[in-house]
């Protein structure tokens, strides 16, 4: 990992610790691993909805119409 060692890992470990506190850090953590999880959930949500889609048809525009649809409600469920 970048030829760090867990010598040089400590050291920027009590680095970050002394700068910003163990609390923020911890805050900081926090954020990502739910960031994370939402980003699983959501793509986990995508995959569910591309096996329940049938097939296109060409020359309509119909799918396209639906795909938008999933898309604004997946988005109103982000936000």
């Amino acid at each position: 990992m970048f030829g760090l060692g867990w010598q040089e890992l400590l050291i920027v470990l009590v680095i970050a610790v002394l700068l910003f506190g163990g609390t923020r850090l911890a805050g900081v953590g926090k954020a990502s691993g739910r960031a994370i999880r939402e980003f699983k959930e959501e793509t986990a949500g995508l995959k569910e909805v591309g096996k329940a889609q049938p097939p296109a048809t060409t020359g309509t525009t119909a799918p396209i119409a639906e795909d938008l649809r999933r898309v604004d409600e997946a988005d109103k469920r982000i936000n």
